[in-house]
């Protein structure tokens, strides 16, 4: 897959799955706008795509402040003539059994995990709209999908943010505009690492591949949905989960 010539946003790109999806775009010729809250670990990223020669910006971007939003889409204006791939990858979740959630941290999943994606892919698609042409990918979960234990309001948003996906992907298609969405199972992540040992091992156990997911297996779904391979492919949900929700 080549995206030469191509400027790809990628969200949540300081670690984890948006790292390396940053990373795999540019090395396929893409140059990538890098956003995320951690400026220090952001730049980290751009500067080491840089030194292998690659095309990379770090833009300081919190999916969850609709002024920041702005300001990065503005930037990114100055820095690139144009915008022709959107990644949503930034994330955020806590095992946490639902009886004991706060409204404050519902409100926490809802607004990064649904309202980002709607609102950074609602920046940069008039322009798509203009020019006809554009990919947008969306990083749900499998929570979304089918459920999980102690994830129950995660799940909803990620939920949301697969409906969203279909739905947008339909009103956009007459503009060669193509929305898809990438769901991951269990993943090898700074996030994950927060998670107590016992279910780490508990998800492993139970994916058929018998490990968590590598974040460039991840990486690799959404360059897929991104490239030309795809283009006749919208409105869709894949599962990257070693097995583990081969139904629903």
């Amino acid at each position: 897959m080549k995206f030469d010539g191509q400027t790809a946003v990628v969200t949540g790109a300081a670690s984890g799955i948006g790292r390396a999806t940053a990373e795999a775009l540019a090395a396929a010729g893409a140059h990538v706008i890098l956003g995320d809250v951690n400026t220090e670990a952001g730049e980290a990223a751009a500067a080491a795509i840089r030194a292998r020669g690659q095309g990379a910006d770090f833009l300081r971007l919190d999916v969850t402040d609709p002024a920041s939003i702005e300001a990065f889409r503005r930037e990114a204006a100055v820095r690139r003539p144009q915008v022709d791939i959107v990644a949503n990858v930034a994330g955020w979740g806590k095992t946490e059994p639902f009886v004991q959630n706060t409204p404050e941290f519902w409100d926490k999943l809802v607004v990064l995990n649904l309202m980002g994606p709607v609102r950074m892919s609602r920046a940069f698609l008039e322009p798509m709209i203009a020019r006809g042409a554009g990919r947008i990918v969306n990083v749900a979960s499998d929570a979304g999908r089918v459920g999980s234990l102690g994830e129950t309001v995660y799940s909803a948003a990620k939920g949301g943010a697969i409906a969203f996906t279909k739905s947008l992907a339909r009103e956009v298609a007459r503009y060669n505009i193509t929305v898809n969405c990438v769901c991951p199972g269990p993943t090898d992540t700074p996030l994950m690492a927060a998670v107590p040992d016992k279910i780490r091992e508990a998800f492993t156990r139970v994916t058929p591949m018998r490990r968590l997911a590598r974040p460039g297996e991840i990486a690799d779904a959404i360059l897929f949905f991104a490239s030309a391979r795809a283009s006749f492919v919208t409105g869709q949900v894949l599962s990257v989960s070693g097995g583990l929700t081969m139904a629903g």
